[in-house]
């Protein structure tokens, strides 16, 4: 029996939400005393073998150019063979897109039982019981598995990653590939920019910055800090910014350990989609701004006075260092 764990990479390079997944993993195959195992699809950069150190023992590796785009279809059927394969008895995914397109389909081809968005290793003394967040994060639920095959989503940046001195057996894993039904006519990356689901600092605007040309506030800030940019959904409707550095409840759900949000007043549904952050900062001038309810850190002023303050005083202290 094992733990499998799906290593999601993308342009050859593994996702950090990945490497959270495999620590999770890795302790939960502790915690039951079976052997921690991770798939990789397609062909990546890092060396397999150094993934022993978050706690894995054995990779297996499917280098398959025609695997290249993440076809929810052809990933189930090629992730349940290996289930199968190795006697998996849980798998886990990270909670980010691919995870969220292919677990539903895995819990009905392997008649798993599904808890998405963990934030904590099962309780296993009685039962399989895994914690999550419900109701937008304000609360939490204990949710039981009781199948024998069950899968976890872990949310982002809510496991700890740790390193071991240690070495994972690579083995290449021959899967029957089914013909993909989807064909990925072309495709559209966004270059020069950090990962807004992978920042671990994320600095966002909305309709308080009045205008797209004030939209330097925040970049400038972000450069700085090496964060990712996002904005409100009212911002991205009327194309302030584009709508993939959209966040909230019918946006992109992110967990930095710091979201810095300028202008934005704080709707249920944009809490909704950053209430996971580790620390929340917001500069509003109305002090009556929902957000501040929510904020670890709030600032009642001006953006376009505090924000060159911030920026500048964030260029004095790197200039120290």
């Amino acid at each position: 029996m094992s733990v499998l764990i799906l290593l999601d990479q993308a342009d050859g390079h593994i996702r950090k939400s990945s490497f959270e997944a495999a620590c999770y993993g890795s302790k939960l195959a502790t915690q039951l005393g079976v052997s921690s195992e991770a798939l990789v699809i397609g062909t990546v950069s890092e060396d397999l073998s150094s993934l022993g150190q978050y706690g894995i023992n054995t990779v297996h590796s499917l280098s398959e150019n025609s695997l290249s785009n993440a076809d929810a279809q052809v990933f189930t059927k090629v992730i349940s063979e290996l289930v199968k394969n190795i006697n998996a008895t849980v798998l886990v995914l990270s909670n980010n897109m691919l995870g969220k397109a292919i677990a539903p389909s895995l819990s009905v081809f392997l008649k798993a039982g599904l808890v998405t968005g963990a934030i904590d290793l099962p309780e296993t003394n009685n039962g399989f019981v895994v914690k999550k967040n419900v109701f937008g994060g304000k609360a939490f639920a204990e949710v039981g598995i009781n199948t024998a095959i069950k899968i976890i989503t872990l949310n982002p940046n809510s496991f700890p990653v740790t390193k071991i001195d240690a070495i994972a057996s690579v083995k290449p894993f021959v899967a029957t590939i089914p013909t993909a039904k989807v064909k990925v006519v072309s495709t559209k990356k966004v270059e020069g920019e950090v990962s807004l689901s992978e920042a671990e600092i994320v600095v966002s605007g909305g309709r308080g910055l009045k205008g797209p040309e004030n939209w330097g506030l925040v970049t400038d800030l972000a450069k700085l800090l090496g964060a990712a940019t996002a904005c409100s959904r009212p911002v991205s409707d009327i194309n302030w910014r584009p709508h993939h550095e959209h966040v909230g409840q019918t946006g992109l759900a992110i967990a930095p350990n710091l979201y810095i949000a300028v202008g934005i007043s704080g709707s249920i549904q944009h809490l909704a989609g950053v209430n996971r952050s580790k620390t929340i900062v917001v500069i509003n001038k109305d002090p009556e701004a929902p957000f501040f309810k929510s904020a670890d850190y709030g600032i009642v002023g001006d953006a376009f006075e505090i924000m060159p303050k911030i920026t500048e005083a964030v260029k004095k202290l790197k200039s120290k260092y």
